[in-house]
């Protein structure tokens, strides 16, 4: 609904922006030196505040989102099923 495969993948391929493919609990390395874990936190936040911690090797170009409460944790439950990290 709002175009986020447009830039983002389900299967690993690299796009715009980073596949969501095991990307919950996954560790991320940050553009700027530093690393995230992709918990709950951290995908709200990419979510609503994406320059906040930009993914190393993608440009800042996703803009914020202001999602109803119940779309946030609605995509983020679907982040966390999306190629679970086994």
């Amino acid at each position: 609904q709002h175009g986020c495969l447009a830039c983002h993948s389900v299967d690993g391929s690299r796009g715009v922006g980073p596949s969501w493919q095991g990307l919950f609990g996954s560790q991320r390395e940050l553009a700027d030196g530093g690393s995230a874990t992709a918990d709950t936190a951290y995908l709200r936040e990419s979510i609503t505040a994406p320059a906040a911690k930009l993914v190393k090797g993608y440009p800042p170009v996703m803009q914020p989102y202001a999602l109803a409460e119940d779309e946030l944790a609605a995509l983020v439950d679907y982040l966390r099923g999306v190629g679970e990290n086994e």
